[in-house]
């Protein structure tokens, strides 16, 4: 979004030029409020992004494809149907207020913004329904032992 000349063309034809920064940096907090006040924009965002993600994917893998296995980390897997390209799905979940919290902390957001954010993602509950493995970040589980659990099982075909 910060590199490819007709990604950002077609950015600033959805929001305008404030859609960057005068440094040529993408203007995350501009876009996410824009576009999860007018759903509308948030369609149009997504419909340019998403088949540069699938391109920019699929030749990752094919640079990649010596390895057992490629993981792909994805906030919109299912809303994009960039899950199609995949053979397994890891869901990793954690309570809501501790998503809201950590979201808070990583972007600076409001919570309200958090929120707005999260009515446009499928429900936790909808993601696990369409899983094939867990990963619970709760702060209660261990991390790296549910981990290796999968690489394990990956890597020892």
């Amino acid at each position: 979004m910060e590199s490819n000349d007709i990604l950002i063309r077609n950015i600033k034809e959805i929001f305008g030029s404030n859609a960057y920064t005068t440094d040529g940096a993408l203007n995350r907090s501009f876009i996410a409020a824009e576009a999860f006040k007018h759903p509308d924009l948030l369609k149009q965002l997504n419909q340019v992004v998403h088949p540069f993600v699938f391109a920019d994917f699929d030749e990752w893998c094919n640079k990649h494809s010596n390895y057992q296995y490629i993981v792909k980390e994805a906030a919109l897997m299912f809303e994009s149907d960039s899950y199609k390209q995949l053979d397994e799905i890891i869901v990793v979940t954690a309570p809501e207020s501790l998503r809201i919290e950590r979201s808070m902390q990583r972007d600076g957001s409001s919570k309200e913004a958090v929120l707005a954010r999260m009515k446009n993602q499928m429900t936790e509950a909808e993601k696990l329904s369409k899983a094939h493995h867990e990963i619970k970040n709760d702060e209660e589980h261990l991390l790296i032992p549910q981990v290796l659990v999968l690489h394990n099982k990956w890597t020892y075909l």
